[in-house]
């Protein structure tokens, strides 16, 4: 089966604008990805108990995590792959707030 061709494709995580690589045939799932995510990080951010973007992130990821870890529907091989694609988008969200960072540092 031939692999997709990785494309850009801009998600939007507390009202931040990324732009992530990404395999044009998981396009649709790192839209939802990110909308869970943005999802969760909003209610972190409302309960007013953590402040900033990376900790906020952080703590998304880590309840994330838990929850995942804690599924017992889900077995070792699943868990692991799972995991490896949250590290993955990560990975390319860390890439875009840094890019991000850069150019609101270059701007300013």
């Amino acid at each position: 089966m031939a692999k997709s061709k990785v494309k850009p494709i801009n998600i939007t995580i507390l009202g931040k604008e990324f732009q992530v690589a990404s395999p044009e045939s998981e396009h649709q799932q790192l839209l939802q990805a990110a909308s869970f995510l943005d999802k969760r990080m909003k209610e972190i951010r409302e309960s007013g108990k953590v402040l900033g973007l990376e900790r906020i992130a952080v703590m998304a990821a880590l309840n994330l995590s838990y929850e995942l870890l804690n599924t017992p529907s889900i077995d070792a091989d699943e868990a692991s792959i799972i995991e490896q694609r949250i590290q993955s988008l990560n990975s390319r969200v860390e890439n875009a707030l840094k890019q991000s960072e850069q150019i609101e540092l270059t701007n300013n």
